[in-house]
């Protein structure tokens, strides 16, 4: 589990099929084959590591589902440790799960995201929302956009600074809006069950 705190950028090394290799130097204190690293808000494992680089194994499905598969050798990245109990939570609870791919309509400081319409009901005014990895502030929703203020210390140390109209970021909605909304709508649909069931007598 993350906090959408990104730690530092990263710089994709090298790409052989699935597997990437980032150059990086603050996530790799602590880490070890087999742990966990978010990337761009998308948790990876590694599975192999030096003292300035580790590597990891992505699945076709991660490429296909997250905005990784179109990752080049030298691109940057987003990065970030998982949180250890007793940690500060300076963003909010990430589990690096990405439920979409948005399309940025405008940039910093006031980043629009457009998203499929079928998640907006998973963001409230002034919720959290992950992109990319960062945990921001979401205000200004429209039917399939959010608007995030970022300042500029985020621009600087994350791909917020360089990310272009018509780029694709990786979204993760907040999770504890995920499951008010499962166990709402699982409800919802037992109740309606049950007045069925009670009709019918």
């Amino acid at each position: 589990m993350f906090t959408g705190i990104v730690e530092e950028l990263g710089k994709v090394g090298e790409r052989s099929g699935s597997r990437l290799r980032f150059s990086s130097q603050i996530v790799l204190e602590g880490s070890k084959i087999g742990s966990s690293i978010a990337v761009n808000g998308c948790c990876l494992t590694v599975v192999d590591l030096d003292q300035n680089s580790w590597m990891t194994d992505v699945s076709d499905e991660t490429f296909s589902r997250t905005n990784l598969g179109s990752l080049k050798v030298g691109d940057v990245v987003n990065l970030e440790r998982p949180m250890a109990l007793g940690d500060r939570l300076g963003g909010h609870l990430v589990l690096g799960h990405v439920d979409a791919v948005g399309e940025i309509v405008s940039e910093v400081p006031n980043l629009v995201v457009r998203i499929p319409r079928d998640l907006m009901h998973l963001i409230v005014e002034k919720g959290s929302v992950t992109v990319d990895g960062i945990s921001l502030t979401a205000y200004d929703l429209t039917v399939d956009t959010f608007t995030v203020a970022v300042i500029p210390h985020t621009t600087e140390v994350t791909t917020l600074g360089v990310r272009k109209v018509g780029d694709k970021v990786n979204i993760e909605m907040d999770m504890v809006a995920k499951h008010i909304a499962r166990v709402s709508s699982t409800a919802i649909s037992a109740n309606g069950a049950a007045q069925k069931r009670w009709w019918r007598r």
